[in-house]
């Protein structure tokens, strides 16, 4: 068995042995952990768009809305149904979560296929607004449809999110993108990123690279919604706005474009940071800004991008 594949087998196996103990783990670092963990999902997810194919997008929270909702609505609504009026056994809870979680990821990357198609051929700052503009029209939409909930968002969603699914989706997105990127097929999201019209000039569709990229992006974002809906209980239109976005972003700049280990670092950090700053509540947002400006200005190329150059003897 190759080597990835051993350590996504260890990092399961963990995940499984977490969740044998979790009932004995302080409910708040719980809380706290599986916040890290769906935000590691988001951030690398997002950098296999931003940081290794190079281009920019801003309607991430856009897919996680769409995961959560879709997610959400299978529990929900059709849930009660499979399940029966005993609500199931666990067995049988699982597997409609998993169903529930590939469901919200599938129609995630379908939303991801239909806005990539149309605006992957565009580039930078019109990618970005383009991006941006798909985020606020799903929010606005899921705000307007009342058997969502509307304006006032979805509730009673089970809570069936748990250590060891955030953990075995959080191994899921870091082993695919890492083998992804290695691969012979990834090369050409490398290309892409360095040099776009080289790549087209050597035969690469350029526009393929960012469209699959995106697909896979939006794709676990889509499960990321799934498990934080079920872990929240409620989801509503105004937790995936245009700031959910910038946040993910900025996990991804902080922890260096292209550097997955980075951008892990970078979420955890960011998820951990308003936490440590919990007792000076009224100042916690300004002091978080301010380490971020500070940060960018230190390390504008991303505070874990560190390169190690060997050197000759």
């Amino acid at each position: 068995m190759p080597r990835p594949h051993l350590y996504l087998v260890a990092a399961l196996l963990v995940a499984f042995g977490l969740s044998r103990f979790s009932d004995q783990i302080d409910p708040y670092f719980l809380d706290v952990g599986m916040g890290i963990g769906i935000n590691i999902i988001l951030a690398v997810s997002l950098n296999l768009v931003n940081g290794y194919t190079g281009q920019f997008s801003l309607g991430h929270a856009g897919f996680m809305a769409v995961g959560a909702y879709l997610s959400a609505a299978v529990t929900v609504f059709l849930g009660p149904k499979i399940l029966g009026a005993d609500g199931g056994t666990a067995l049988q809870q699982g597997a409609l979560f998993f169903g529930a979680l590939v469901a919200g990821g599938l129609s995630a990357a379908f939303a991801g296929l239909l806005v990539g198609v149309p605006s992957l051929r565009l580039k930078g700052d019109y990618l970005a607004l383009v991006t941006l503009g798909f985020g606020e029209i799903i929010r606005v939409i899921f705000q307007n449809v009342e058997v969502l909930g509307g304006a006032l968002g979805l509730n009673g969603i089970p809570a069936y999110t748990s250590i060891f699914w955030v953990l075995a989706v959080v191994s899921l997105s870091v082993f695919v993108v890492l083998c992804l990127v290695h691969s012979t097929y990834g090369r050409g999201f490398l290309a892409t990123h360095d040099d776009e019209i080289a790549s087209e000039a050597v035969g690469l569709n350029t526009t393929r690279y960012k469209i699959v990229a995106f697909v896979i992006g939006a794709f676990f974002a889509g499960t990321a919604g799934g498990l934080y809906g079920h872990f929240k209980m409620t989801i509503t239109p105004t937790g995936f706005d245009f700031t959910k976005s910038i946040e993910i972003v900025v996990m991804v700049i902080l922890g260096g474009m292209g550097n997955t280990i980075g951008v892990i670092l970078a979420a955890i950090l960011l998820t951990l940071l308003p936490e440590l700053l919990r007792p000076i509540a009224e100042y916690r947002m300004v002091l978080y800004s301010f380490l971020l400006i500070v940060l960018m200005l230190v390390r504008p190329q991303g505070l874990f991008n560190f390169k190690f150059v060997r050197t000759k003897t």
